[in-house]
């Protein structure tokens, strides 16, 4: 006998509530391949309704103090922490991913994102007023834009969520979030938890699939709309907003090349690459899946890549040894695994490269050599547990090489010789530029690509003004 699937709500105005036409997509646990609950497919009617919310609350939240704004938030991260669990356990069957990396890996700054917007709120800081004019006093204003609708992608469903609504509610707006249609459940109860410390419309959930997100971005109430997602999904995004005027923030997809030096530690730097690329199954914008390496020691580190690679376990959410879990859906590991099938008859798979199991959507870590500049696994971002080799000769080729590509988001540069990394770090053509590390985020430094990674930064006080608009204040003294 079959058993009824729960059924998720929207959270709109404070509370949960129904969709005008009842309207439901399954929801999969990617770990299983199985569905476990049923989500809404909200339609303009429900966007609608979950504007109106924004819209009052905006009334209601815009004229809150900036120590008004930090005390909900830390109050809402207060909240978040004591029920870390059940947020967590929440993301994990709803991503496949495995508690404790979960846990040490993605709770602790989604809490350190909210207290850091937290205090942004009070810190804001503009030209001094003067007199630029005889007899007149300027100053300026920054206010909040309005109502901000924002978008957020499966692979870290509550991470993104934060790094959306935080900022954009720390500066006083009001927020229409859609989470992805893979990946609502933990969205919707930070959403619930949240509306304990706000006025009710201040934070608004509504799931849903992309037509549900084309109704979110065309709708006429936001003045920002910011989208975390897939270079394609950014450029409808940002059309979408152009017809009517909006402002977009678009963090949009990578293709990370990870430079390493001949001078380097190649057993270290092969293990610190491996759990850069692998980390979240790969599904990481920012993720070290593109390796170029020096020629002379290309051979050693690829066999120790690929050494590192057999050594990374994969497991679902109750592994507690697993380091990454399954790829987030059935079409992502097609999406993979034609990746794979198509590789050039000039490279080779070195590790991994085949789904393990027939239940769930895992794949085994993978590294692929041999492969060539113009080759789709070098161009285009495969965002699975894949790492590309290739080897370059000198130091122009692996710039040159690095930043041959449409996206320009982040990358990395390995070597013992501080003027190289100075050099090499200036000349890469992307948003985020680590040395001897990858993939680290702090909350007080920006996050944001260039070219077809998109425009607009997350995190950090650069992300904060994102949310804000700025007036000029004229007064005539005479």
């Amino acid at each position: 006998m079959s058993v009824a699937l729960p059924v998720l709500r929207n959270f709109v105005g404070g509370e949960y509530t129904e969709t005008a036409d009842g309207v439901t997509s399954q929801v999969i646990d990617p770990s299983t391949g199985e569905a476990y609950a049923l989500a809404p497919v909200s339609s303009e009617r429900d966007v609608d309704v979950a504007m109106a919310a924004a819209d009052k609350g905006f009334e209601a939240w815009r004229d809150a103090t900036p120590a008004e704004r930090q005390r909900a938030m830390l109050r809402i991260a207060d909240a978040i922490e004591a029920r870390a669990d059940e947020i967590i356990a929440a993301e994990c069957r709803n991503t496949g991913k495995p508690v404790e990396a979960t846990r040490a890996e993605e709770m602790g700054p989604l809490l350190d994102e909210l207290r850091f917007f937290a205090g942004a709120a009070r810190i804001l800081e503009g030209k001094s007023a003067g007199e630029y004019l005889r007899d007149h006093t300027s100053y300026v204003r920054r206010e909040p834009i309005g109502v901000c609708a924002q978008i957020t992608p499966w692979n870290y469903p509550m991470v993104m969520a934060v790094w959306k609504f935080a900022p954009a509610i720390a500066a006083g707006n009001a927020v229409v979030l859609k989470p992805s249609d893979t990946t609502p459940v933990s969205t919707l109860l930070l959403a619930e938890i949240a509306a304990e410390f706000l006025p009710p419309g201040v934070l608004n959930v509504v799931c849903g699939d992309r037509d549900t997100g084309r109704a979110v971005v065309a709708h006429p109430a936001p003045q920002l709309v910011s989208i975390t997602g897939s270079t394609r999904a950014g450029m409808e995004v940002a059309v979408a907003a152009a017809a009517d005027l909006k402002r977009a923030h678009l963090e949009l997809g990578g293709k990370a090349p990870v430079i390493v030096f001949d001078d380097a530690d190649i057993a270290a730097t092969a293990r610190a690459v491996a759990e850069a690329g692998y980390f979240n199954a790969g599904q990481d914008c920012t993720a070290a899946t593109r390796v170029l390496v020096h020629g002379r020691v290309a051979s050693d580190f690829t066999a120790a890549l690929a050494e590192a690679a057999r050594n990374t376990r994969v497991g679902g959410p109750d592994d507690t040894e697993a380091f990454f879990g399954p790829v987030n859906n059935a079409a992502q590991l097609a999406r993979v695994q034609g990746f794979l099938d198509r590789a050039p008859g000039h490279a080779s798979i070195v590790a991994g490269g085949k789904r393990i199991g027939e239940r769930g959507y895992f794949l085994e870590p993978t590294v692929v050599a041999g492969l060539q500049q113009r080759d789709e696994m070098i161009q285009d971002e495969v965002f699975g547990p894949v790492i590309t080799v290739q080897s370059f000769d000198d130091e122009d080729a692996a710039v040159r090489w690095a930043n041959d590509v449409r996206f320009g988001l982040s990358a990395s540069v390995w070597t013992q010789n501080h003027g190289r990394a100075m050099r090499v770090s200036r000349r890469l053509d992307f948003g985020a530029v680590w040395i001897n590390t990858h993939l680290p985020f702090v909350s007080e430094m920006p996050h944001g690509g260039f070219g077809h990674s998109g425009y607009g930064k997350d995190l950090s006080m650069y992300g904060f003004e994102e949310y804000t608009r700025i007036k000029h204040v004229m007064s005539y003294l005479g």
